[in-house]
């Protein structure tokens, strides 16, 4: 399994961004849950949003819930992360990560199998 990321960037204060992560590989009759982390310079790993495929429901570190929304395409085993109202705090490298196994599964993801790239998100204020 794969996760190929891409997105991110610098945007001002209030500004949008929006981040995408392909997972290629997952077995088709596979249940998965992915989600979405970020590392801000100085702190520990976080997770930040996860989307669970066998019902679509979602979790999100409060931080950021009202502003951040996390989807997915089911066909290309796609998540998506769209990111509003962005605020300086929200700058660090975000990382999307997911689990697979045979039995359905339920945020957050725990223990991620795999991870993506690291996708630089810089706010200015």
């Amino acid at each position: 399994v794969q996760l190929q990321a891409s997105g991110g960037g610098f945007v001002q204060a209030g500004g949008s961004l929006r981040l995408s992560c392909e997972a290629s590989g997952i077995a088709s009759n596979s249940y998965y849950r992915m989600g979405w982390y970020r590392q801000a310079l100085g702190k520990r790993r976080e997770e930040i949003a996860c989307i669970s495929s066998n019902d679509d429901s979602t979790k999100y570190l409060e931080s950021v819930k009202g502003r951040f929304t996390i989807s997915r395409d089911s066909a290309s085993k796609t998540i998506y992360l769209q990111m509003d109202n962005l605020e300086p705090d929200d700058t660090a490298i975000y990382y999307c990560a997911a689990d697979w196994t045979y039995y359905e599964l339920k945020c957050p993801v725990v223990n991620p199998r795999m991870w993506g790239q690291g996708i630089r998100v810089t706010v200015s204020s």
